[in-house]
């Protein structure tokens, strides 16, 4: 009570200096690749509408305002880590808040989800955009969730912080919503290439003054989501996601280690196996795989350079439990317990079963445990 008090006063932000001490990091080692005592595990979107506590904190409240308040944002990121022994939580936001820094409208519509009353169409449209965004300013609501969730942690495990990708962030600000195809923003990639390139650099510096932003209040590790990257070949791949995605981690570590900071950063390609190799030298100290990918190949194709993280299919999570406990033996004996962090290839869907995603928790620690001592 006197922590939250003090925490209002200052307005979350004086305090990100004196943090409670980490008890838990094996998130942390695994991502170093270094030895642990189990596999460590969390889950994309572990808070969740799969959880009643969760659907009842955000009942008849608009999504982005939840976004905006620290509170809810905090109490939806600790909600999962009451339930399960997961070895990390990542901070309650969405991708969708950098758009909306940067000038754009964006609603979430019950039924259709993320949508832009106003995409952008043409490249004249790039003109509507915010170049200089002041962070702190427009993203400040994420900081001061940051701040005060690594405090309401109390040092039990560490915290994620992420953001979108440029190219998964330029197909929604052009698509204006999901999309199955893609269509309108491949279209400017091959008819307004020059267009496209300005909007992923306008994108990749706001995204690192972003992570940059998290670390200082507090994320101890960062996740980018390149949601979309399946919807390119390898060949608009490494020409419209792969060199921003090696941008941001090259100046957001370039910073960090001027501050003598050292925080491992998670790349999340989506479906793009066939950049596993390129992938893996993006400066990333892991590479997360979606469940499309044979976890031994994954480890021959990168190399030993890179930990892994992933990628049990989501949907194994609506088979009976004892089956659950089953398809985690096989995933960790492809990957192997060191550096690697289990988790899903994909987000846990609204319709899971929270005990099944409590058997996918106690398997992982469970089996590795074991694997290790027999190592």
């Amino acid at each position: 009570f006197f922590l939250d008090n003090l925490l209002l006063q200052h307005n979350f932000t004086s305090y990100p200096k004196d943090f409670p001490q980490l008890q838990n990091d094996t998130f942390l080692r695994a991502a170093r690749g270094e030895e642990t005592e189990h596999v460590p595990v969390w889950c994309m979107r572990q808070a969740g509408r799969y959880l009643p506590e969760f659907r009842e904190s955000r009942a008849g409240k608009d999504f982005f305002e939840t976004c905006r308040s620290p509170e809810a944002c905090c109490e939806l990121t600790l909600q999962p880590l009451r339930r399960f022994p997961f070895d990390a939580a990542i901070i309650f936001s969405d991708i969708l808040v950098v758009p909306q820094a940067m000038g754009m409208d964006v609603q979430m519509v019950a039924g259709k989800g993320p949508t832009f009353p106003e995409p952008l169409k043409e490249p004249e449209d790039l003109q509507r955009l915010q170049v200089k965004v002041d962070v702190d300013k427009q993203l400040g609501y994420v900081f001061k969730a940051i701040t005060l969730t690594r405090h309401k942690l109390e040092g039990k495990v560490p915290l994620i912080g992420f953001t979108g990708a440029p190219w998964t962030l330029m197909s929604y600000m052009i698509e204006g919503g999901g999309s199955t195809t893609h269509s309108k923003a491949k279209r400017w990639l091959y008819r307004h290439p020059e267009a496209s390139h300005m909007l992923l650099r306008m994108l990749t510096d706001v995204i690192v003054e972003y992570l940059l932003g998290q670390v200082t209040a507090g994320a101890q590790a960062l996740q980018v989501f390149e949601s979309h990257a399946g919807i390119l070949g390898p060949v608009e791949f490494k020409e419209f996601s792969l060199p921003y995605l090696r941008d941001i981690a090259r100046r957001v570590k370039d910073k960090l280690k001027e501050e003598g900071k050292d925080v491992p950063m998670i790349v999340f390609a989506k479906d793009a196996h066939y950049a596993l190799e390129d992938l893996s030298q993006s400066h990333y100290e892991v590479v997360g795989l979606d469940w499309t990918i044979d976890p031994q190949s994954a480890r021959e194709r990168t190399g030993g350079k890179v930990s892994l993280q992933g990628n049990m299919d989501p949907c194994a999570l609506y088979a009976p439990k004892e089956r659950i406990s089953g398809i985690v033996k096989k995933m960790l004996e492809g990957f192997g317990t060191r550096g690697y962090i289990a988790n899903l290839g994909h987000g846990l869907y609204p319709d899971m079963d929270p005990e099944n995603v409590g058997a996918f928790v106690e398997a992982v620690h469970q089996y590795s445990t074991q694997m290790i001592k027999q190592m």
